[in-house]
């Protein structure tokens, strides 16, 4: 068998084609800035054409997500999240998720000026941190359900996204810093949920007469 040939059947070749797609948009962002980056450029660095980068993805955005969630994939195939508390867990998941996007600092930095200068990129990349955020909580054992599980879910996404940019910027050997805004952010977090539990119990019998009205109000109009 001719060497060529060898190199076609290789591991290479065998490549999933949205895994070469994301290893170019990160190699390209390390490189140049997001706005200067092309559908074509992607293409001809993974070494795909454009249709079957259309196949893959419909976007940049979306081969963003891609990489979302390798990270993601990483840190959950990573074992059980250390620590006593549910807090203490999160931070650990937290934490290997930055020493999961370590080799990619460049190319996340190129992304995140990119996002600050446009407004529109905000809401998506938002969406994107909720739907792997809402994995982090459960792999330290906390779930993003339940009455207040919407607020969790956003506020953490909120306290990620404050530590993400210090996180750019720090240059440590023991990500120190990053690891007190982490610890500073989870402990407000608690803070707030607890006060927001509080108000919800409070609260909850005076909702109650107005659930039990709307329920018999929409159940009498979908049974006419």
């Amino acid at each position: 068998m001719s060497k060529a040939r060898q190199d076609d059947t290789g591991p290479q070749a065998k490549a999933d084609p949205r895994d070469k797609i994301v290893d170019a948009l990160i190699g390209l962002a390390a490189e140049r800035p997001w706005e200067e980056i092309s559908l074509s450029n992607v293409a001809d660095r993974a070494g795909v054409t454009l249709a079957q980068f259309r196949d893959c993805f419909p976007s940049k955005g979306a081969v963003l997500g891609g990489f979302s969630r390798r990270i993601d994939r990483v840190v959950l195939e990573g074992g059980e999240a250390t620590g006593e508390s549910g807090r203490d867990r999160l931070f650990d998941v937290l934490m290997r998720r930055f020493d999961a996007m370590a080799p990619y600092k460049a190319a996340l930095k190129t992304i995140n000026e990119w996002a600050m200068s446009d407004p529109l990129a905000l809401p998506a990349l938002n969406q994107l941190a909720l739907n792997s955020l809402r994995f982090m909580l459960e792999a330290a054992g906390l779930s993003s359900e339940g009455p207040l599980g919407s607020v969790k879910l956003q506020g953490l996404a909120l306290a990620w996204t404050r530590v993400f940019h210090i996180w750019l910027a720090d240059d440590s050997e023991d990500n120190a810093r990053t690891m007190a805004a982490l610890d500073a952010e989870l402990t407000r977090g608690e803070s707030f949920l607890e006060r927001a539990e509080g108000a919800r119990r409070r609260l909850e019998p005076l909702a109650k007469p107005f659930i039990g009205l709307a329920e018999r109000f929409f159940g009498a109009v979908v049974g006419r």
